[in-house]
């Protein structure tokens, strides 16, 4: 049996405003980077085997902090990346929706198999990818505990991965900024042992994908 200890990356100011990141390298703000800091505290007194995060600099900032608490170095790894959003990065949702009416609304209504232009990465392509990546490293540390920090949107496809919940269905659960989640994979499958924890927090961070 694995288990596996997700973490989302700490508050971006492009998170406060609205604006989609998607592969874009954003940096934390204070207020993630307290979060980050928050959440190695949190942490510090549990053993990891092995330490993944998401090169993109909002997740190495936060592994970073983590690191710092619990003594393991993060491996970088690109393949839990945030979705690819193409043109839409940069936007806020309101701009999104504005310039691009139609794509954005597939996007909006979780088409599954949309690509958003500007070699945009669809959420089948995006399922794939990080399912690889979550199966890789859970076969990788069998019978170990594993941290890994990543993003909203990887979040959300692990969530539905767990429970075998389509990745076009409408979101049911939260994914605040610096929240915990802990996954376990064991013979008879995939199950959730807690979600969206963020008691280590002052405040709830944002709940949303970009």
């Amino acid at each position: 049996m694995t288990r596996i200890c997700l973490i989302r990356h700490g508050e971006t100011d492009w998170n406060a405003g609205d604006r989609i990141q998607g592969s874009m390298d954003i940096p934390l703000n204070d207020v993630g980077l307290a979060q980050a800091r928050a959440t190695g505290a949190r942490l510090a007194g549990e053993h990891f085997d092995a330490f993944y995060t998401s090169d993109l600099t909002r997740a190495r900032q936060t592994a970073d902090a983590i690191a710092t608490a619990i003594g393991l170095a993060p491996i970088l790894d690109p393949e839990f990346r945030e979705r690819r959003y193409g043109v839409f990065e940069g936007l806020t949702r309101t701009e999104a929706s504005q310039q691009y009416p139609q794509e954005y609304a597939a996007i909006v209504r979780r088409d599954a198999d949309c690509v958003p232009p500007g070699k945009g990465e669809s959420l089948t392509q995006h399922s794939s990818r990080v399912t690889a990546a979550l199966q890789r490293v859970a076969a990788a540390h069998l019978g170990s505990s594993v941290l890994i920090v990543t993003h909203g949107g990887v979040l959300d496809l692990v969530n539905r991965l767990v429970r075998g919940w389509p990745v076009q269905a409408a979101r049911d659960f939260t994914i605040p900024n610096a929240g915990i989640n802990r996954i376990v994979c064991a013979p008879a499958g995939w199950s959730i042992e807690c979600w969206a924890d963020s008691s280590h927090l002052a405040a709830v961070g944002r709940d949303e994908l970009r």
